[in-house]
């Protein structure tokens, strides 16, 4: 008699279920051998009476006795499968290495969906439709074929075949689910990278508005004057007196602007320089950009007259510098 062991009700079998499965069916393996040692016995004294059969040497050892045809007419009756085995000759070894197989793959079935479906989990994704692998049919099969202590050999085919069957359904689900969540994360990963480069372009176009703002600002007057203050401080050491000799020059000169330019003599931008193209040295944006001017202008007193002060006592003894 086969003895059935209940399945658990969850979708897929807990911790505790797994291994007492693995442990019956361990144990439906080591008895398989002996099982067929004894259905070979009872073939050849009952059932197969009529036909031509022959016993084992030993029943210690296993039997391998080749179901023919003609025994597949008494069989069919009970056992479609096993009448379909019997017409392919098959011998009891040939069935029981089947079931081992099959107890093996329902397994492998039942592992691989659990961790599909723990990879779904983990992936915190939203997957369209379930996101669960039904394998109640598959946990009965491998209960009715691995929870008996003695299994009769004459319904191994049957139950191999049913575990076969939905282990294969169950594999087809796993595989299904597992593609699925293939393409939402792929999904995820191009709409991340979409939102990464739309963040980091927002980032330049940002930047990019700072940094003009800043220039504009710096381009003014009083932009250009703050500047000139920070400049002379901390590059030359000069304080405030040096800073109003360098106001006053250069208000004189250009009135801190930037687009100054003497139509006669070509004197170009807030330091007025002669010619205007000598800025280049200090930037290649010296006609834009006043901070580059600054800067120029500032070297050219340090080097000409050491200070903003003799410039300017100079430029007011002979109207130049």
């Amino acid at each position: 008699m086969t003895h059935l062991t209940p399945a658990p009700e969850s979708v897929l079998p807990s911790g505790d279920t797994r291994r007492a499965r693995r442990a019956a069916t361990r144990r439906t393996r080591a008895t398989l051998a002996g099982a067929a040692v004894a259905a070979s016995v009872a073939l050849g004294a009952t059932l197969l009476t009529g036909f031509a059969s022959t016993m084992p040497a030993s029943a210690a050892e296993p039997a391998d006795i080749s179901i023919t045809p003609a025994m597949a007419v008494q069989f069919s009756a009970t056992s479609p499968t096993l009448a379909a085995a019997a017409a392919g000759a098959q011998t009891l070894t040939d069935i029981t290495d089947a079931a081992e197989s099959a107890l093996a793959q329902g397994q492998g079935a039942l592992d691989a969906a659990e961790v599909v479906v723990g990879e779904v989990a983990a992936s915190d994704l939203e997957l369209e439709g379930s996101t669960r692998v039904d394998t109640s049919s598959l946990r009965a099969a491998l209960d009715e074929l691995a929870g008996s202590d003695v299994l009769p050999l004459l319904l191994l085919p049957d139950l191999t075949q049913a575990v076969t069957d939905a282990a294969a359904d169950v594999t087809a689900k796993a595989s299904a689910l597992s593609d699925r969540l293939d393409a939402a994360e792929k999904k995820a990963a191009e709409e991340a990278a979409e939102a990464r480069r739309k963040a980091e372009e927002e980032a330049k176009r940002q930047a990019a508005e700072a940094a003009a703002a800043a220039a504009a600002a710096a381009n003014t007057p009083a932009g250009a004057q703050a500047t000139a203050q920070q400049m002379s401080a901390e590059k030359y050491g000069w304080g405030a007196g040096q800073f109003s000799c360098l106001v006053s020059l250069w208000q004189k000169e250009s009135g801190w602007n930037y687009q100054a330019y003497n139509s006669s003599s070509g004197a170009t931008g807030i330091p007025q320089s002669l010619p205007g193209s000598k800025m280049a040295s200090a930037g290649a944006d010296w006609q834009t950009n006043a901070t580059t001017q600054i800067a120029w202008g500032l070297d050219y007193i340090s080097r000409a007259y050491g200070t903003p002060c003799a410039a300017w006592g100079h430029s007011q003894a002979v109207n130049w510098y």
